[in-house]
């Protein structure tokens, strides 16, 4: 038994005939298109959002402890990594 649900779209007829010349060309569905469409968005969009909470709760412990690293320093370690040298982040500090 599967766990899907039918949900209707209403697309104007270029969208649709887009659509239609899009699945012809990649020989999909236009259900195939729209359900992978729908998932990479939800996909895309619950990983804005879980990057949103985390620098808001990155930026409240800031403010709590004060405590952070330069750009400076940020930027050392960074072209350490980019050169392939395994070098651990700066410490944060006042």
């Amino acid at each position: 038994m599967s766990n899907s649900s039918t949900t209707s779209l209403k697309l104007d007829a270029e969208t649709k005939a887009r659509l239609q010349r899009l699945a012809d060309s990649r020989r999909r569905s236009q259900h195939w298109l729209m359900i992978e469409a729908i998932e990479q968005y939800v996909d895309r969009e619950e990983r804005r959002e879980e990057l949103r909470r985390d620098a808001l709760a990155r930026w409240v412990e800031y403010q709590e402890s004060g405590l952070h690293v330069t750009a400076a320093e940020a930027d050392t370690w960074l072209a350490g990594l980019e050169a392939g040298e395994t070098v651990p982040p700066p410490a944060a500090h006042h």
